[in-house]
């Protein structure tokens, strides 16, 4: 049996495996393949790397580092965890494997607009399409931009982006703007377009990503999609671990759940979407994971 398995390779999971392997606990890392930092073309928000950074190569470190320490990344996806007195079986197809924690660094996947992954692709290694405006907000600045969004959520994001540029269209993805009052005001006094959909038929365009929309065909320097995400907590969740009403799952101060011995970290958790805070409650989680082994079995050199 394991000290500790860790499901998921982002930088919450990497960090975690680089702390666990340092404090000497025998852990195995799983991980299908699908973090989001992947898709980072070149961050410039991550500490340490002034002329910035790919999110693979930042990945690729990452995991370096961590088996620098013994620690092995297995490609795998995990079917479900389960819980006994004796710790934790998890489930990859026909296979089990024991531990006595778990730490769930799954993170979410966003949701995108419909168009092919080429477009999908291209676009966002050139910086014409950007899932976060927190991480790249910086890079938009007196440009020309989209959001493809409505309702609370949308309007949240044009505003952020306000910040950074005054050319900001609020483009609704499907039908008309599902906008109340007070969000129609507080776009109006930012002075945010807003444009009824449904939008679609994206290309690269020149030097900008082009749509459809009602009003006719629109082009922009960086379209932003505020369409949300999907939480990969259903692993946790199935087990008992209780989660908010978005689908992510509640920890205390150490990223403890509801089930003794099962921690989160990262975007699965909620809170600050952010590589710098996935790795921090990843470090936390870390630490609090040995102490709680220790109690249970002193670990002694």
């Amino acid at each position: 049996m394991d000290d500790c398995i860790i499901i998921g390779a982002g930088p919450a999971g990497l960090t975690a495996a680089i702390y666990l392997a340092r404090f000497h606990l025998s852990i195995r890392l799983f991980d299908c393949g699908s973090s989001r930092a992947a898709l980072i073309p070149c961050t410039h928000n991550h500490a340490g790397y002034p002329e910035g950074i790919r999110g693979t190569d930042l990945l690729a470190r990452m995991l370096a580092q961590a088996e620098t320490y013994g620690a092995v990344r297995e490609g795998a996806r995990v079917d479900a965890i389960e819980v006994d007195d004796d710790g934790f079986t998890v489930r990859l197809g026909d296979r089990r494997a024991r531990a006595r924690s778990i730490l769930l660094a799954t993170g979410v996947v966003n949701n995108r607009p419909a168009m092919p992954d080429a477009v999908h692709d291209a676009a966002l290694e050139a910086g014409l399409f950007r899932y976060c405006p927190i991480c790249d907000g910086y890079e938009v600045t007196d440009k020309r931009v989209g959001v493809i969004g409505t309702g609370d959520h949308g309007m949240r994001e044009a505003l952020f982006l306000r910040g950074y540029t005054k050319d900001v269209t609020l483009i609704a993805p499907d039908g008309g703007h599902e906008l109340d009052p007070k969000c129609e005001a507080a776009l109006d006094d930012a002075g945010i377009v807003r444009v009824g959909g449904p939008c679609g038929n994206y290309a690269i365009e020149g030097d900008q990503l082009a749509l459809d929309t009602v009003e006719g065909r629109m082009s922009f320097d960086s379209v932003y999609p505020a369409l949300g995400s999907v939480i990969r907590s259903e692993l946790a969740v199935a087990a008992g671990a209780r989660a908010t009403a978005e689908g992510c799952l509640e920890v205390d101060d150490h990223q403890r759940t509801s089930i003794p011995g099962l921690f989160a970290a990262g975007d699965v958790v909620k809170g600050l979407d952010q590589i710098s805070h996935a790795m921090g409650e990843a470090g936390v989680a870390a630490t609090t994971i040995r102490n709680m082994l220790s109690e249970q079995r002193p670990i002694r050199r």
